[in-house]
């Protein structure tokens, strides 16, 4: 009977610490501290928290994901970076008919773009440090006014582009 409890308890031990790694993450048991500066922006056509917003984004990934701790006095691990570019442009030309019988092009689809250049700072390991840009886009109806959609765009945008650098830094993207 005791072996049997030993056996349950061993089980869900490896099961439990398993789980942590079916995610791939890679972060030596060194590292338990990070921070997120202030992002700034560059982007001069950006709304003007945008920065925040996204520093706000990288903070929460890196929090629900890792094991590692918030921390703004000397941490382990920091990301610093810029919002460089936030553009719109027209991705999907199509044909519309005049009421006078001609015919003019204009765009079906519009594309919000963001790149955000980040530096990575492990302060425990200079040799891990690196710098990236990170892009990702969002397309919207060209009938549809930026500013009615904008927030949802740059939440879908910051979801992937913050995914794409938790991988870069934690799992040997």
């Amino acid at each position: 009977m005791v072996c049997k409890k030993i056996f349950i308890v061993l089980s869900l031990a490896i099961l439990i610490s398993g789980c942590y790694s079916f995610k791939g993450i890679s972060i030596p048991p060194t590292i338990a501290t990070f921070y997120v500066d202030q992002f700034q922006n560059s982007a001069g056509n950006a709304p003007p928290d945008v920065g925040q917003r996204f520093s706000e984004e990288l903070k929460d990934i890196v929090i629900r994901n890792s094991r590692l701790n918030y921390e703004e006095n000397i941490p382990d691990i920091e990301f610093t970076g810029t919002i460089t570019t936030y553009s719109v442009q027209s991705v999907a030309p199509e044909r519309r008919d005049n009421a006078d019988g001609g015919s003019e092009f204009g765009s079906s689809l519009n594309r919000l773009n963001i790149s955000v250049k980040v530096d990575y700072i492990n302060n425990m390991d200079d040799e891990d440090n690196w710098s990236q840009v990170f892009s990702f886009f969002e397309d919207f109806e060209s009938t549809q006014n930026l500013s009615d959609v904008q927030d949802e765009l740059i939440e879908k945008i910051f979801d992937q582009i913050t995914t794409d650098i938790f991988n870069k830094a934690f799992t040997n993207w």
